[in-house]
Formats: structure tokens, sequence, C-alpha cells
């Protein structure tokens, strides 16, 4: 049977990849984004205008679902930005932005679908996390944070919604060759190098992220892990926490070092 999906930040990178899977599975597919997609994908999709960060936007995304489909079969969270930052650099408002969009967002995407999902007696809540918010690593501060928060607030509404049919599962992705790093936001332009050099050089795509976690969606599994190499490091961290910690510091002296040297990664020689 065809399942009913609606996917924030769907016009674009992995938001687009997973419309496009879904839709290719027989889907009908509502991409809720702030700007309607250049092209739109194939299949049964639609598109509607949400800002996460607006709960009169949520809350026209429900009268939408339950009037035009009589409900929602898939919440999909994925709306998203990405930070860096050493603590230091860190103002709040950087704070206020990214834990607006990156938290809340999804906090009010689960508390307008849950009650209608409660009365149909299931659906299926997908939060849009990262392995960042499992593993930490120095320099993305307020990234990890909200991240962390969003893993944190998966577990808890899966053993809060269970009883009620309703299945929850939280995606913790590495990173990948996405458009995010056209929206990366940082006081900190060494670290914003850093990033956006290992967001490009990755060797995984958004579709190959979107097709891991809609096969994990379809098997109900909970926590979805895409790159084995996370897996390995989120293994080593809770069996041997010394040995993680130890590499993670020998990684973070290396980085530490490139930001502090004259000319540092991503900043211009004087001519």
């Amino acid at each position: 049977m065809s399942r009913r999906v609606l996917i924030t930040g769907g016009a674009s990178g992995l938001g687009r990849a997973l419309a496009e899977h879904h839709a290719a599975a027989g889907d009908r597919v509502l991409v809720a984004d702030r700007d309607r997609p250049a092209e739109p994908p194939s299949g049964a999709v639609s598109f509607l205008r949400l800002d996460v960060r607006l709960q009169g936007d949520w809350q026209r995304a429900l009268r939408w679902c339950e009037e035009h489909w009589g409900g929602l079969d898939v919440l999909v969270n994925n709306a998203g930005v990405m930070a860096t930052g050493r603590v230091e650099h860190l103002r709040g408002d950087d704070w206020d932005w990214i834990l607006d969009i990156n938290l809340k967002g999804v906090v009010r995407g689960c508390r307008t679908f849950v009650p209608l999902f409660k009365r149909q007696g299931g659906g299926h809540i997908v939060n849009i996390a990262s392995s960042a918010g499992l593993l930490n690593t120095p320099g993305a501060t307020s990234y990890n944070a909200s991240k962390a928060a969003v893993i944190s607030l998966s577990e808890t509404i899966r053993r809060e919604l269970s009883p009620f049919g309703i299945r929850t599962t939280v995606a913790c992705p590495g990173p990948f060759r996405t458009g995010l790093r056209a929206e990366l936001h940082s006081p900190d332009p060494e670290l914003a190098a850093l990033a956006d050099r290992e967001i490009r050089d990755s060797l995984h795509t958004a579709e190959e992220v979107a097709g891991r976690i809609v096969h994990a969606v379809d098997k109900g599994h909970f926590l979805v892990l895409t790159r084995a190499t996370d897996r390995r490091a989120l293994c080593l961290k809770r069996l041997f926490p010394r040995v993680a910690d130890a590499r993670a510091a020998k990684k973070w002296r290396r980085t530490a070092a490139e930001l502090e040297a004259p000319h540092p990664v991503g900043r211009r020689r004087a001519a």
C-alpha cells in the first residue's frame, strides 16, 4: 500500500534524495521546504512551503495532510543546518539559530503530528541527526550538541510512543556530498574551510545515504549509521573509551596545529 510521506527540507540535498527514493517506491510524498525545488522529483510528489521555525507553517502542513490524504504515515524531520566553531567563538545568537532549526524544528514536527498518529493508531517518525551527535568531534560545538539532542529526543519518544503503534527512526549519517555546505554557518572561518573540505571530499552521496535510510525505515530499525567507519568509531567509544579519547585528542591536536599555523587552511596568503 502506498505510504503518505512528509519530508521537511525536501527540495534539495538529502531531503530531495529521500523524496526520490520514496516516490520511486510508489509512496505519495509531500516536499515541505522554504523554497520550491527548481526541478520537482519524479513520481507522486507535492510541494508545500514550510519553515520549520514557524508553528503556523506546521499547522498548515497538518491541515494539508488531513485534507488531501486523510492523514500521514511517515514524518521525516530532515530540515537542518550545519555550523562549526570552537566554543569561545560561538555567540548566543549562533546557538539560538542552530537550536531553533536543528532541534526545535524537529520538536515542532513531532508535537504537531503525534496527536494525528495517535488518532490513527500508528505512524512513523524519522529524525535526521548526524554521527556528530554520537562522536562529538571537537570544533563543531553547537552542531554536535543540536544533533545529540535530536538523538536523545528520538530515543525518548521511541519509548513513549511505541505503545500507540508509532515507530521512531533516527538516522546519523557522517559527512557526505550535499548542498548543506552552501549553508555552512561559522564564526570560525578556518574550521569552516576544514568542514567544507571534508564534505567536498567525501566518498558518499546523498542518494546513497537516502537509500540506506529508506531501507532502515522499511525494516523498522531505530538507529541508522550510514558509514562503516562511524559504526566502528562508536563501537570503540563504547567498549574502549580511553582508546577512543586518545585517538580523538590526537586528531584534534593535529587540527589545532593546522588552525594555528601562519597560513591555516581557508586563509589566503597575502599577495
